[in-house]
Formats: structure tokens, C-alpha cells, sequence
């Protein structure tokens, strides 16, 4: 063998050695207003190692939990702030010994609402990035300036590990303009990004890959519509293999009724509120995205679990009514739109684990040929759960948004 030889074989062994290295484990982080989520994922088993929740951020009481393999630990501390509770995921991820050393994390990722059209697909964040992600806030008001806080907080914490963006809109740049385009003066749409955007794209991308991948053809061979149903909730079509069309828009405020959320409304209600009740913009913006939905509708919560306990009343039989024909009214437009439907998909938390809920969706649209198998629905696993004679494959597939960050993290880290 030739010294040139031997060279060129040494540079390829310590070049892979890179390459696995990069590929180490991945903690996904999820910050919301008074919460983290957090998972840590072996990324070459895509395996969760550890996961945590801390609750009650900046409130008396403070909750920091983590749980790891058969283990838990909790601890309460009054009023933690998202600064200190971002050091204690490091800290307890040493003193647990759920890693040795911090550096066997090569990547923290952030689920990051909206993106626009500028972020396409999973990015690295850089000082220019951040910028971007700034002056996207007013696309999710409520979502991303709490993303960037916690982006920034962490850089502050560990320095040295690189931080990843994934994007709830992303899915959704592929949308056809006819149905991403709203019906105001064109340049503004041009101007100032005016458009459907959607969201909980991470998690339509995953279920209908999986839900393809279960029914072992490509996901270019169906028209499909996919159900994220929870307290956040949207409807998606599916067509060519690329997102077709969405219940959200420019905002996550709009398409079905959800927890908190109004969903679709006539906008001139905004003006006619701000008059009766002497509210400014940001105020009536903020009943219809905390106080409406499921919440204003029912006047008890804006979950459903909790209405249990209260099925004679006529305000929460309305509620659920209400819900399940917004789903109903999306899910038969796009029948319409794809001309024809081979696959409905459930997933989300009311989604995944109401079996009356989906039975009565699926009744609703029995004069499209959808029907499904009482048993199936009810053994709630993942899969088919259509009867025999359904002209549309009906799927219950949960959803693992997580998992698909860590694959479209590992995507940019290779």
C-alpha cells in the first residue's frame, strides 16, 4: 500500500468518526407561557433516553419533573424562572447520571410555530437566523417570541451546543397559491406575506408518512386528509405527496374550534367587539385566542375530559356539536377539493383517545361512503380502524412530532 493510499484511508476513518460523533443525542425543547417540555433522544436508535416537564414557570409552586427509564424525580420550588429551570435540565441530567458529560449532546432542537415563507425546512440557529425568527413574531403572536426567549436563554446556559429550528409551518410551504392566497388586494399579500402558513405541520408530516408507511404504498398515491385533533386542532389535506390544504392560516387562531381558540369567525366581529365592550385590538385578539373555543363555548373547560360530569347540559352537548361539524364541514370541503378521499387519518390527543368523538365525525360523513368498525375504533390502536365496506381507509395513527424532529435535526446535522 502506498503512503498516498494509506493516507487517504486514515482521512476517511477520522472523517466517519466526525460523521458519528454529529450524530450523538438530541434534546428537543418545547417552551410555552408558563411551561418546558423537554425529551432527550438517542439519535442512533431514535430512542428517548430521558424526558421532563417543568410546570408553573414564575408562579408559586413551581413543578420540575424527569423521568428516565423506570425512574422519577420531581421537586417543587417556588417561582422558577425559565432562566433557572433551563439550568436544571442540565444539571439533572448530570446528577441523575442520565449522561456522563454535556458534551454527548451535539444538538438542543426548538419546535418553532411559525416560519413563513423564509424557513422551508429544519435550520441550525446562527445570529442571523435569530434575527429572521424575530420579525416572524407577529405570524404567531402568542407562540414564537416565547420560542425565541427560550432559544436565547439556552444559548446563555450552554454556549457550546448548537441549537436547531423546526418549524410547525414548513410543511405548508408547498401549498398551491389558489389555496394559500386570501382574497384581499394582491400586494399586500406581496408586501407584507400575507397568506396560509398552517401549523402543526410537524405533526401532519408525520402521520401521514406513517400513515402511508402502515399501508405500505407511497404517500404520492393517495389523496389523504389528516386530523391533528387536541387543544390545539387543524385539518390538512394531502395530495401528491405535499400538503394541498389547511384549516390554519396566517395565524394558528383560525379553522376548527378549538381548546381556547375561536377558529374561523367573521373578522368584522373584531371591530363590532372593540365597540361593545371598549377594547383595543391586542385585547379582543386575546378573548378569541384564551377565552373562546371550547372554553367560551361550554363555560366549564376547554377540555373535554372534563365534561364527563356535566352531560346534561345542553351548553356542553352544543360544544361538542360544534366541534365535531367544523370537522366535519373541513374534512367534506377537501373530499370535494382532492376529488375523493383513500385514506382519514386521527391523531392528537382528543383524536387518538376519543372513540366516541371519531365515531360520531365519521357518521356524519357516512353519505361520502366513510364507515367505521365499532370494535377497531374502539380497541383504539394504531391502524386501520374502517369497516370492510368503507369507501375511504380510516386510521387511527398517534402522532410523534418529536420523532420527526429528531430525524429532521439529524437531516441537517449530516
Amino acid at each position: 500500500m502506498t503512503a498516498e493510499r494509506e493516507n487517504e484511508i486514515l482521512y476517511n476513518l477520522r472523517r466517519k468518526k466526525v460523521e458519528v460523533r454529529q450524530l450523538g443525542k438530541i434534546l428537543l425543547v418545547n417552551a410555552g407561557s408558563s411551561s418546558v417540555k423537554w425529551k432527550l433522544f438517542e439519535s442512533s436508535n431514535e430512542e428517548i433516553i430521558a424526558k421532563g416537564l417543568v410546570e408553573r414557570i414564575n408562579m408559586p409552586g413551581s413543578i420540575f419533573e424527569v423521568a428516565y427509564g423506570a425512574k422519577k424525580y420531581s421537586e417543587t420550588i417556588d417561582d422558577l424562572s425559565y432562566e433557572r429551570a433551563a439550568a436544571m435540565i442540565f444539571e439533572k441530567l448530570k446528577n441523575l447520571k442520565i449522561i456522563a458529560h454535556l458534551s454527548e449532546i451535539d444538538g438542543i432542537g426548538h419546535r418553532v410555530v411559525a416560519g413563513g415563507q423564509i424557513f422551508k425546512h429544519a435550520v441550525k440557529i446562527t445570529k442571523d437566523k435569530l434575527h429572521q425568527l424575530k420579525e416572524l413574531s407577529d405570524f404567531a403572536p402568542l407562540h414564537n417570541p416565547t420560542e425565541i426567549e427560550y432559544i436565547e436563554i439556552m444559548e446563555k446556559t450552554l454556549p457550546t451546543i448548537p441549537q436547531y429550528a423546526v418549524f410547525d409551518s414548513q410543511f405548508f410551504t408547498s401549498l398551491p397559491e389558489m389555496n394559500a392566497i386570501y382574497s384581499i388586494p394582491y400586494e399586500y399579500t406581496k408586501k407584507w406575506g400575507i397568506r396560509r402558513y398552517g401549523e402543526h405541520g410537524i405533526s401532519h408530516d408525520y402521520i401521514s408518512k406513517r400513515a402511508a408507511a402502515l399501508l405500505k404504498k407511497p404517500l404520492s398515491s393517495f389523496k389523504m386528509v389528516t386530523l391533528h385533533l387536541g387543544s390545539g386542532a387543524s385539518v390538512a389535506a394531502e395530495k401528491d405527496g405535499k400538503a394541498f390544504d389547511t384549516s390554519m392560516g396566517f395565524t394558528p387562531l383560525t379553522g376548527l374550534t378549538m381548546g381556547t381558540r375561536a377558529g374561523d369567525v367573521d373578522p368584522s366581529i373584531i371591530p363590532y367587539l372593540m365597540k361593545k365592550l371598549d377594547l383595543t385590538v391586542e385585547q379582543t385578539l386575546k378573548i378569541f385566542n384564551t377565552e373562546s373555543g371550547l372554553l367560551g363555548l361550554s363555560g366549564i373547560s376547554p377540555d373535554m375530559r372534563d365534561y364527563a360530569a356535566h352531560q346534561d347540559n345542553p351548553r356542553v352537548k352544543l360544544t361538542v356539536d360544534i366541534f365535531v361539524n367544523r370537522i366535519v364541514k373541513y374534512v367534506g370541503s377537501y373530499f370535494a377539493e382532492l376529488g375523493g378521499l383513500d385514506v382519514l387519518v386521527f391523531a392528537g390527543g382528543i383524536g387518538e383517545n376519543n372513540a366516541k368523538l371519531r365515531s360520531e365525525i365519521v357518521a356524519k360523513l357516512a353519505a361520502l361512503g366513510l364507515k367505521i368498525d365499532p370494535q377497531l375504533n374502539e380497541a383504539g390502536n394504531e391502524g386501520i380502524i374502517s369497516s370492510t365496506d368503507s369507501k375511504t381507509t380510516i386510521m387511527l395513527v398517534p402522532t410523534n412530532e418529536e420523532l420527526s424532529m429528531v430525524r429532521q435535526i439529524k437531516k441537517v446535522l449530516e
